[in-house]
């Protein structure tokens, strides 16, 4: 008998209908002869609708409170699929966050997960139910509602997986697994068979959004089986898991791009010790993640400091800088919401010289200026304009042959 985690996604709950169908997958799994966890997100729109309600009520709705109400639209879908289940005659148990209990911080909207207790789930498993679990929900030392931030129903799903010890984990999603891009902007994009834990964390956190990061950061620290595959049909998926030789093999597995991105440049500041952690420290603080960062020469002992954060945080980062430049005497603060990341991704960039120059030569001759620069082993991102996400995706899924059969399959797909 194996262990199964499985996570359905937003779309896939959209409905009743489509909680039926969940439920028969479900059941399905079960009748092969396993126990199963299902780890569920709120309907498809019901969270945005939700932080819309926030957004209505406060300028800036962040805290307790904004988390005891995003947090409901999960609460509604477990109960429903367990309502389902019970009507097919199945044994189901649902759980919300704090019943399980998943113990976080308490950083509201973003909240890490610090211990999950397996033993009420384990009971309920072992009387032959099924178990049913709300993605996306925690709670503090004080008993506090948290929220694990977007896409935080894939990270429960892969803590749930590796404190149970699960022998696979399924992320089901309106997409059948993996792809080299975008196939919704290029028609060429093919779906991998296998991709490994860092280039899929380098992918998520680029912004392709068939995994949450934090999930695959999960996954690859407690080696937890991966299976990306749609709640629609029985293709089979995407697995992510060790990197292995053949992988090595392909110079770029992936392209990825992020138009959730806004830029903010704090001009002419002091060039000394400590002004960068100073101009950082708020941001911190308030929970805001940075992502890119560039810094100029320094000229005359001043210099420019550039630096990305998400659209959501775009505001609120905004003001806070603007109210530290002021202490620290930075000349001025301009902010750009028009930005795109555009990211090449792959485990053989490790051993393939001129990947670099590849991007950028492709990039001028369609006329993409690059407005920053970032690398890893195995990934280098762009901050491009906006407009020409979708035009820089296509040509360089195009240069690095991704779109080439003989090429994906090299890569195991």
């Amino acid at each position: 008998m194996a262990l199964i985690v499985q996570k359905y996604g937003g779309t896939s709950v959209g409905d009743i209908e489509r909680i039926k169908n969940v439920a028969k997958r479900v059941a399905r799994t079960c009748d092969e002869g396993n126990q199963v966890v299902v780890v569920l997100s709120a309907m498809s729109g019901e969270t945005n609708k939700l932080v819309g309600l926030c957004n209505e009520a406060s300028e800036f709705p962040v805290g307790r409170e904004y988390d005891v109400v995003i947090s409901t639209g999960e609460q509604v879908t477990i109960g429903l699929l367990s309502i389902v289940l019970k009507e097919m005659g199945r044994k189901a148990k649902s759980f919300m966050g704090h019943q399980v209990p998943i113990v976080t911080d308490s950083r509201f909207g973003s909240a890490r997960i610090e211990s999950i207790d397996d033993r009420r789930m384990r009971e309920a498993l072992a009387n032959g139910a099924i178990v049913v679990v709300a993605g996306f929900q925690g709670v503090d030392s004080e008993g506090n509602i948290t929220t694990l931030g977007r896409g935080g129903s894939d990270t429960t799903a892969v803590a749930l997986a590796a404190a149970l010890k699960a022998d696979l984990c399924e992320i089901y999603t309106d997409v059948d697994g993996v792809y080299t891009t975008d196939p919704n902007i290029c028609q060429e994009a093919r779906k991998l068979r296998r991709v490994s834990y860092d280039e899929m964390l380098e992918m998520a956190s680029l912004g392709a959004k068939v995994l949450q990061t934090r999930s695959v950061e999960f996954a690859k620290k407690y080696e937890v089986p991966l299976m990306v595959r749609s709640s629609f049909n029985d293709t089979e998926g995407t697995i992510v898991c060790k990197e292995d030789r053949e992988m090595e093999k392909v110079m770029v597995s992936g392209i990825t791009y992020n138009k959730n991105e806004a830029k903010i440049s704090v001009l002419r500041v002091p060039d000394r010790p400590g002004i960068a952690a100073k101009l950082f420290r708020p941001l911190t603080e308030a929970g805001i993640n940075v992502d890119m960062i560039v810094q100029n020469i320094s000229q005359d002992a001043h210099t420019d400091l550039t630096f990305t954060v998400s659209k959501e945080d775009f505001k609120r980062a905004l003001k806070l800088v603007e109210e530290t430049a002021g202490q620290i005497e930075a000349k001025d603060v301009v902010g750009d919401p028009n930005i795109a990341k555009v990211s090449i991704v792959g485990a053989g960039m490790r051993s393939h010289a001129g990947v670099a120059s590849r991007m950028f030569d492709v990039m001028s001759a369609e006329g993409i200026n690059i407005q920053m620069i970032s690398t890893s082993e195995i990934k280098i991102s762009v901050v491009v304009d906006v407009k020409y996400t979708e035009l820089a995706v296509r040509v360089l899924h195009e240069s690095f042959g991704l779109g080439n059969s003989e090429v994906v399959e090299e890569a195991g797909v």
